[in-house]
């Protein structure tokens, strides 16, 4: 799991569901071959969520493209040939995906059934304040939940409020919102 993985996790850890990162779909080869990816190895989602309470499983795809030019709404394009969002773009993949990875879950009793399976983007960037408001505008069409940078940082100020953890994310949220607050108290 890399940084941003990470931090994702906290916060939405920190919103009470539990994380299992790289999550391996084992794909049956009918299943495979419905997708179109008849030697593909076993499918891998960043972070599985699930929030008992609601009987609610979060697929969530991170991309943090921190120091890039972000996340773009071209790549959701109608009949676009995907390379980086194949959940996104490919409904006959989503559904077998949803339907494999539910049915592995429910068979280890990690979730109980019929889950309330939703696709998530949480980007670290997004490439304007227009591709945002089209971004946030799709998802809500589609069903899908976008943790963009708003997202992250109320996150983030939350976690840095919470008792002590013994975490990556939440050391530094304490440090960076700490720090942030002595700089607007000293320009006072």
């Amino acid at each position: 799991m890399d940084a941003f993985e990470d931090l994702v996790a906290a916060l939405l850890r920190n919103e009470g569901y539990w994380v299992e990162p790289s999550f391996k779909v084992r794909l049956e080869k009918h299943e495979k071959v419905a997708i179109g990816r008849a030697s593909s190895p076993r499918w891998e989602i960043d972070l599985v969520a699930y929030k008992p309470v609601d009987n609610e499983l979060l697929v969530v795809e991170c991309k943090s493209f921190l120091d890039s030019r972000g996340v773009s709404i071209s790549s959701f394009a109608e009949g676009l040939k995907p390379d980086r969002y194949k959940l996104f773009n490919e409904p006959t993949l989503r559904k077998i995906v949803f339907e494999r990875l539910s049915q592995q879950l429910i068979a280890r009793s990690a979730i109980l059934p019929n889950p309330r399976v939703q696709l998530c983007l949480a980007a670290g960037r997004i490439k304007s304040p227009k591709d945002s408001e089209a971004l946030h505008a799709l998802f809500s069409r589609r069903g899908w939940r976008l943790f963009d940078e708003r997202w992250l940082a109320d996150g983030i100020t939350l976690l840095s409020k919470d008792s002590y953890q013994n975490s990556v994310a939440s050391v530094v949220s304490k440090l960076m919102l700490r720090q942030r607050a002595r700089a607007s108290s000293a320009s006072v």
